[in-house]
C-alpha cells in the first residue's frame, strides 16, 4: 500500500503502518496533553492504543496464516487508523476454505480474550479484575473486553468485513460465488447506511466505518463480477495486436516520438529480434528528468516483466500483473511478440461483453 512505512516481516509477511496511523498517534498524544494529562499518563494511554493495535495485527495474521494453510499467500499487512488490512493474493475456490480464513481473525481475538480472562482471574479469583465496572479494573481489563468486542463487531454480516465474508462463504455452498458476493455486498451496503445514520446521531467515527464498508462492498462485488466475465477467456482474447516495438539500440528520442505519435504508453524492446524487456512510460519520463536524453532504450528498459503466452488464462494473468504492478505485458506466440496485454484493453473487452449481454447478444 502506498505511503506506508515497513515495520518488519513476520512469518515471511511484511507488516506496514500507513502514514495516517502516525497522525492518529500524534492526535492521541496532543489530545491527552491538551486535556491536562502529564506526559507519563499520555504515554500510558498511547501504550494501550498500541497494545490494542498489536491485537489487530495478530487478528490479521490469523487470516494470513490460515490462508497460507490453504495455499493462498499474503502480500502484506497494513495498519490503518480504522484497523488492519491483510492483502491476500487470492480467494480459495472452495467456499469453506474462505469461511475458515475469514473466521480465523475473530477467533484470534476470542483466544486473546480467554487468555487475558484466565490471567486476570488468576490474579484475583474474586472476579473484580474481569469486571469492567469494578474500580479495580485497569487497562488490561479494557483490552480483554475490547478483544471480545472486536471479534463480535468483525463478525457482523457487513461485507467486506469478516462477517460478510463468512456470509458469502456460506451462501456460496448453495449458490454461485458471483451471486453469493452480490447478496453479501448488498447486505453490507445496507448495514453501511445504517452505520452512517447511527454515526450522525451518536458517534461520527461510525461514518468513516460506513464509508469503508460501503465502498469496500462495492469494490469486492465489481472484482468478482469481473472475474466471472473473464471466466474461460484466454490472453489472446484481451490482447492488443496493433503496437510498436523498439530496439535496445534505439535512442531515447525515438521512444519519445513513438509515445507522442499514438496512445501506446509501454513499448516492448527487442534485442536482435528477440524480446528483451519493456520500456515503460514512467521509466522514459524518469530518464528524461535525469537528463539522460542521449541514452539508448536498452539503458533504461525494464527487464523483469515475464511475457505471457497467448493461451494463458486471462484472469490468472491479470492477477499476476496486479501482484507485480505491471500495467502492460507482452504476449508471445511461437517465440515472437504477437500482442500486448494492457489493463485498458481488458477494460474495453469487459465493456463490450457487458454491452452485448445487455442487448441479449452472445459472444
Amino acid at each position: 500500500m502506498k505511503w506506508s512505512l515497513k515495520l518488519g516481516s513476520f512469518a515471511g509477511i511484511g507488516v506496514f503502518i500507513h502514514w495516517t496511523f502516525i497522525l492518529l498517534i500524534g492526535w492521541i498524544l496532543f489530545s491527552s496533553l491538551s486535556a491536562g494529562q502529564s506526559l507519563v499518563q499520555a504515554l500510558i494511554g498511547l501504550g494501550f492504543i498500541l497494545a490494542l493495535f498489536t491485537c489487530v495485527v495478530l487478528h490479521e495474521f490469523g487470516h494470513a496464516l490460515t490462508a497460507r494453510h490453504y495455499g493462498v499467500g499474503t502480500r502484506d499487512i497494513t495498519l490503518l487508523p480504522i484497523g488492519g488490512v491483510a492483502r491476500l493474493e487470492g480467494i480459495p475456490e472452495k467456499p469453506m476454505q474462505e469461511f475458515w480464513i475469514a473466521i480465523a481473525g475473530p477467533l484470534v481475538n476470542v483466544v486473546i480474550f480467554v487468555i487475558l480472562f484466565v490471567v486476570l482471574w488468576g490474579m484475583d479469583p474474586s472476579g473484580a479484575l474481569v469486571d469492567p465496572r469494578s474500580p479495580q479494573a485497569g487497562q488490561l481489563t479494557q483490552l480483554m473486553w475490547l478483544n471480545l468486542f472486536l471479534a463480535g463487531f468483525n463478525l457482523l454480516p457487513a461485507f467486506p468485513m469478516d462477517g460478510g465474508r463468512v456470509l458469502r462463504a456460506l451462501l456460496a455452498t448453495r449458490v454461485s460465488r458471483r451471486r453469493a458476493t452480490a447478496v453479501a455486498a448488498n447486505i453490507g451496503q445496507g448495514m453501511a447506511i445504517l452505520f452512517g445514520i447511527i454515526g450522525f446521531m451518536i458517534n461520527p467515527f461510525l461514518i468513516f466505518i460506513a464509508v469503508f464498508v460501503f465502498l469496500g462492498a462495492q469494490a469486492e462485488n465489481e472484482a468478482v463480477e469481473m472475474q466471472s466475465n473473464l471466466a474461460g477467456l484466454r490472453v489472446r482474447d484481451g490482447m492488443m495486436t496493433r503496437f510498436r516495438t523498439l530496439s535496445v539500440d534505439d535512442p531515447i528520442d525515438k521512444a519519445v516520438v513513438e509515445l507522442l505519435a499514438g496512445s501506446q504508453q509501454d513499448f516492448p524492446v527487442l534485442d536482435g529480434g528477440r524480446y528483451h524487456g519493456i520500456l515503460r512510460r514512467n521509466d522514459l519520463i524518469m530518464a528524461l528528468t535525469d537528463g539522460r536524453r542521449g541514452a539508448s532504450v536498452g539503458e533504461v528498459v525494464c527487464c523483469p516483466c515475464t511475457p505471457a503466452a497467448e493461451t494463458d488464462d486471462l484472469s490468472a494473468t491479470l492477477e499476476t500483473m496486479g501482484k507485480n504492478q505491471w500495467s502492460t505485458l507482452p504476449v508471445l506466440g511461437e517465440g515472437e511478440i504477437i500482442g500486448l496485454l494492457t489493463l485498458e484493453n481488458v477494460g474495453e473487452l469487459l465493456m463490450i461483453h457487458a454491452a452485448q449481454s445487455g442487448s441479449g447478444k452472445t459472444t
